[in-house]
């Protein structure tokens, strides 16, 4: 039961931060002047729409990765959605979707940094404690007794890590992530429409994925630690 109350807290906290993600993505190409995303429904925080595009990457692999991982004794989710956009409008405004690319992962600072005020405030408040010496996922926080507080605690210290995956992920400037959209920022409409033919080669996704997946170990970690810190001055940690 214990395995099956964490993989709902899990994929709360996951489909919540993917689609704060990806609505942030749809907003902003709606504000840039591309409504594709409007016209299919992501600009919303509903969730079905989300689901009904990508039901693979928001449903089935997100519980597969959860019952493999949670064997082992660790338990957590990974997967995926998308936002439609209009190519065309991206080559002609660079700058405007590469914002679009960077509200996905400001949306996941956002939450972020909303789980960190939450633990801060739970520690202020006597609801919970640091953990001592070691710490899980989902358990950067202590709670002396059971229930709701345990509850939030646990919720807390997920949305706090996925958030930072999230984000830091998708900032790798590898396509197909989003963090490769940032060219946009610094490129004219000849030299992104080269870019974007290039990124829509087939196998070029499917070699940035494997490549992110390489370097992604080298920068969370450090940067986990560093936040960690943040939230804990003073004290250090160690994972178990």
């Amino acid at each position: 039961m214990e395995i099956l109350a964490l993989g709902i807290a899990w994929y709360f906290v996951f489909v919540v931060s993917t689609v704060c993600h990806e609505a942030a993505h749809a907003l902003v190409a709606k504000w840039g002047g591309d409504w594709t995303a409007y016209y299919g429904g992501q600009v919303t925080l509903n969730p079905r729409p989300h689901v009904q595009r990508e039901p693979m990457g928001m449903v089935v692999i997100p519980w597969v990765v959860y019952l493999m991982t949670a064997v082992g004794g660790m338990g957590w989710m990974v997967g995926w959605a998308s936002t439609p956009y209009n190519p065309a409008w991206a080559v002609q405004f660079p700058k405007r979707a590469a914002l679009m690319a960077a509200a996905g992962p400001l949306a996941n600072l956002s939450l972020f940094l909303l789980a960190a005020l939450g633990i801060r405030i739970g520690l202020s408040a006597g609801l919970f404690e640091p953990p001592v010496g070691a710490f899980s996922y989902t358990g950067l926080v202590v709670t002396p007794g059971q229930g709701l507080a345990q509850g939030l605690g646990v919720l807390l210290s997920i949305a706090f890590t996925l958030n930072l995956v999230l984000m830091l992920f998708n900032l790798l400037p590898i396509p197909p992530l989003d963090g490769s959209g940032f060219f946009g920022f610094f490129l004219d409409e000849e030299r992104m429409l080269r870019l974007q033919e290039l990124f829509h080669r087939p196998y070029v996704g499917l070699v940035g994925i494997l490549i992110a997946w390489q370097v992604f170990p080298h920068v969370f970690g450090p940067v986990f630690r560093f936040s960690l810190g943040l939230l804990y001055p003073g004290l250090e940690f160690r994972p178990h």
